[in-house]
């Protein structure tokens, strides 16, 4: 079954952005995944639209308003999961990826101004999403760089599913140096080991390499790796 993404945004014209093209695009095109946006303002209560006010206690910025948000989810929840794209969120992981891609229908709310109501987010069980510790204009392009991930995991999206199984994150590790055609470019070798058609021994150089580059880069994810082997 095709994976629909319901989408709560001020801003439904930015969808789908980048997903509507190369192979995302294509399996837009061939149903395997599909988007609908819902508009906040068409539930606002004023004729101005307004989705936000100040927040209680002081402090800058504005806050998406709970009675107008929570009516949009209400005339448009169907069940399902559903996440909020924000820094105090839960950080995303390839884990999750996977768990969402098994899913055949995902809502997600698109914050905007300084937060979201909190209130809301009680009332409907909803899951914060972060993708990074850093903070960007709005929800809208965080949740295109998840759906990304999750739909490339879909069956019939990538040409070679194989190809999924060895990239960084799927076992705790960073992936290997990949290389290709010309061997030689100004200077620099590829390894011989790739060259040496060794299935094993090129197996075993990639996970070294693996190894290494996650102990530089992501000690801690180098020790959830080491942790796993340990059980």
């Amino acid at each position: 079954m095709a994976l629909n993404f319901k989408i709560y945004t001020i801003f439904p014209e930015i969808f789908p952005g980048f997903l509507g093209y190369s192979l995302t695009g294509r399996a837009l095109e061939e149903g395997i995944w599909s988007f609908e946006t819902v508009n906040i303002r068409d539930y606002a209560f004023d004729k101005h639209g307004s989705v936000d006010d100040t927040p209680c206690g002081g402090g800058a910025g504005m806050v998406m308003r709970a009675d107008v948000l929570g009516r949009a989810i209400a005339a448009n929840h169907s069940g399902g999961r559903i996440l909020a794209m924000s820094p105090k969120g839960r950080p995303l992981t390839q884990q999750t990826v996977h768990q969402l891609s098994r899913e055949t229908e995902v809502s997600v709310v698109c914050g905007r101004f300084e937060g979201i109501d909190e209130r809301v987010l009680e009332a409907f069980d909803i899951e914060e999403v972060s993708i990074g510790d850093y903070i960007l204009t709005g929800g809208e392009q965080a949740a295109q760089i998840m759906f990304d991930a999750v739909i490339r995991l879909l069956p019939g999206v990538l040409g070679n599913a194989q190809s999924t199984m060895s990239e960084s994150f799927e076992d705790c590790l960073l992936e290997y140096p990949q290389y290709t055609r010309p061997t030689e470019w100004e200077g620099k070798q590829v390894p011989e080991v790739l060259l040496s058609g060794h299935h094993k021994k090129i197996e075993d150089w990639r996970k070294e390499q693996a190894i290494k580059i996650t102990g530089e880069r992501r000690p801690d994810l180098l020790k959830k790796y080491l942790d796993s082997k340990r059980v």
